[in-house]
């Protein structure tokens, strides 16, 4: 009993509990079963008899003396691994919490599910005991036994199981203090990274196309269901994902993002899941994961077409049942979370060629949201600026620099391939260079930009453009970007913060349209 109470881990206190029953050699199973969800209902054996899905008696820990070949003592996930409250002599003890001695079997009672088993292990007692703290049945403490069992092994196992319930409860509330310990630094963490990503701004809809984004976002927020923002990199997916979270019910909770396009292939399972410690080489302590962070509000995951195929089948489990385990944990969670996904990838081509799982692309693709490039919705250029610029100025704490006319024309007649993040960077670069202004762009992307004041019909024709036109242009932009930054894609002075573009999607971008930087 000593050693029951000197652990603080649940999984040892349980193990604990058994092994020590399990050293009397006349000991054939000591069994511990403990409340928790309604979880295996379609499989359970005693299914039939529940009247209530609720909960139900786990199997926790196993452990004794079998001797029937090929059975193993420890075994949690037989035919007993679940018992409805009320049902059967185990379901019975915790329904009442009252402890029951059976002695002087001989493997022929009514009430023995197995038979053969009973009379082949030459099983003569079984002792059950409530496990009770505070009044609260937590589970049940059963042993079946070799030789007879009296009023004083019973109250013997009365003393082990009441010493195991203070044990059990300990153990729970120290594992919820690391818990909440653990998800309170993964949470600073998180903000840290928030913070350093910088200043995020609210939808701008002046533009026709992205007042119909605005309008479906309107929709879609009142609702559950899951959203898939498409749209080329650096639309703003973010900022229509943090609308949908702003304008619906679980806006008093959190808003947790992940970008699946920047976690190692390996790490992806627990970036989402979290993991318990020792799970894998480096797993030092228990770690929350996102899907538990983002319990109670919503989960954004950007670039989610970049998820391993390996690891679809684990997010579509979530995305339907709710429920999850920690890596290296057998324990089941649940959580309420809403899912807003977003990808620059054709996620249909995707399916087709065997990258992405059908019924995943449809289960997040439930009402999907398609962003327009910047090219298409220049009424929000002007607009942009003026947020970017403000932005800037609080960071700063200066004023806000205008934007000359001549510089609005530069930014409008810009075909922006790196959309509203190019732009915001492009503010930001012409800030540094001209703190108080003017603001110039004339080497937007690494190419020289006109200030002539086209024609109409001009104007008109440089806004509309073929695909293959388009593709044209940049790729000359990206290669423009790369002998600009000497081949160099990431990091400081890199091409992708050259463009205003993640360095994954800038990757991703040159092997789609055949750029080899180290042969240009």
């Amino acid at each position: 009993m000593v050693a029951v109470a000197e652990n603080r881990s649940l999984t040892d206190v349980l193990r604990t509990v058994v092994d020590g029953i399990a050293g009397c050699e006349n000991v054939v199973l000591a069994r511990l079963w403990l409340f928790g969800p309604g979880d295996q209902c379609a499989s359970c054996r005693f299914a039939a008899e529940c009247d209530q899905r609720e909960r139900c008696l786990h199997l926790v820990a196993s452990a004794g003396n079998v001797e029937t070949e090929g059975v193993d003592a420890r075994n949690l996930h037989g035919a007993f691994r679940r018992f409805p409250n009320g049902v059967r002599k185990i379901g019975r003890i915790a329904a009442s919490g009252e402890p029951l001695l059976l002695s002087s079997l001989d493997g022929t009672e009514p009430w023995i599910v197995d038979a053969d088993w009973f009379r082949g292990e030459r099983v003569r007692a079984f002792a059950g005991q409530p496990l009770i703290f505070r009044g609260e049945v937590l589970g049940v403490l059963a042993v079946f036994d070799r030789r007879e069992l009296g009023e004083t092994d019973a109250k013997w196992l009365r003393l082990f199981a009441d010493h195991a319930a203070v044990s059990i409860a300990n153990a729970r509330a120290f594992e919820e203090i690391d818990r909440l310990r653990s998800k309170l630094q993964v949470e600073n963490e998180y903000l840290h990274e928030e913070v350093e990503r910088g200043v995020t701004v609210d939808m701008v809809a002046a533009s026709d196309g992205m007042m119909r984004v605005q309008q479906q976002v309107r929709i879609v927020a009142a609702s559950e269901a899951t959203v898939l923002i498409g749209g080329e990199s650096g639309t703003g997916k973010e900022v229509v994902a943090r609308a949908v979270h702003k304008q619906s019910r679980r806006s008093s909770g959190p808003l947790i993002r992940v970008n699946c396009g920047a976690v190692p292939e390996n790490l992806f399972e627990s970036e989402f899941f979290g993991h318990v410690r020792g799970a894998f080489t480096g797993a030092l302590k228990d770690r929350p994961g996102r899907f538990e962070l983002a319990d109670g509000g919503t989960l954004f995951l950007d670039e989610v077409g970049e998820i391993p195929l390996a690891m679809q089948p684990k997010l579509l489990r979530v995305l339907q049942e709710h429920e999850f385990e920690r890596v290296g944990d057998g324990v089941t969670r649940r959580v309420d979370v809403r899912v807003v996904a977003a990808t620059n990838r054709d996620l249909r081509a995707e399916v087709d060629a065997g990258r992405f799982r059908q019924d995943l692309y449809y289960r997040l693709s439930v009402f999907p949201i398609e962003l327009p490039p910047l090219r298409e919705r220049r009424a929000d250029i002007a607009p942009l600026a003026e947020v970017f610029l403000r932005a800037a100025a609080k960071q700063r704490r200066s004023e806000v620099v205008r934007l000359s006319q001549q510089s609005l024309q530069q930014l409008e007649r810009y075909s922006w391939p790196g959309n509203v993040r190019e732009l915001q960077n492009a503010i930001e670069r012409a800030l540094i260079l001209a703190p108080r202004g003017p603001l110039r762009f004339d080497m937007l992307g690494g190419v020289a930009t006109s200030v002539r004041r086209a024609p109409a019909s001009e104007q008109q024709s440089a806004v509309i453009r073929t695909r293959a036109d388009l593709r044209d242009e940049e790729r000359r932009n990206l290669v423009a970007a790369l002998r600009e930054t000497n081949g160099k894609v990431f990091g400081a002075g890199g091409a992708a913060v050259l463009l205003g573009m993640k360095p994954t999607t800038l990757s991703s971008r040159l092997r789609a349209l055949g750029i080899d930087r180290n042969h240009l």
